[in-house]
């Protein structure tokens, strides 16, 4: 009873983190806005969240191999919150960015080829400090933050668990 709870647990993160993915996706291609090098970042830990859950729902066994599987989705959703609150420092302005994070500035002492190289440079550059969409107050950062924190508790939850 407890493996095939263990195993549907891994499949409801799995999906969460699909569905997250989705709406990011969805949010760039659909909607036109292009991720910084920080919401990049973000997705990584959710896709790999999913191949563990599915390597611990599909071929694991019963048993500790699936438990383990959700203690690796809890520390991958951990390390997912930990780049998400990153982000929102970044945001908010608590912290600086990453070099990547933003456009080169202006010198007013730079010739006009240095100059056009820095504007090219800038339209190219998805700045990290400023979100790209924000509901209800929070950014896409901040929710990713809160969801990530929600599936490390769970994950968390379904692994430490005892069932009669």
């Amino acid at each position: 009873m407890a493996s095939e709870q263990d195993r549907l647990a891994l499949i409801g993160l799995a999906a969460v983190s699909a569905a997250a993915l989705i709406f990011a996706f969805v949010g760039q291609y659909g909607f036109g806005l292009e991720p910084c090098t920080l919401c990049v970042w973000q997705r990584y830990p959710h896709g790999a969240a999913i191949a563990a859950a599915a390597i611990g729902a599909l071929a694991a066994p019963a048993g500790w191999p699936r438990r383990a599987a959700l203690v690796i989705c809890a520390l991958v959703f951990l390390t997912g919150a930990g780049i998400a609150g990153f982000h929102v420092g970044v945001e908010q302005g608590w912290w600086e960015g990453l070099p990547g994070c933003a456009a080169p500035t202006i010198d007013p002492d730079m010739s006009a080829e240095e100059l056009r190289a820095v504007l090219e440079a800038r339209e190219q550059v998805v700045p990290c400090d400023e979100p790209a969409f924000v509901f209800l107050g929070v950014s896409m950062a901040g929710w990713n933050l809160l969801l990530s924190l929600a599936l490390v508790a769970a994950a968390a939850w379904a692994a430490i668990r005892r069932t009669a």
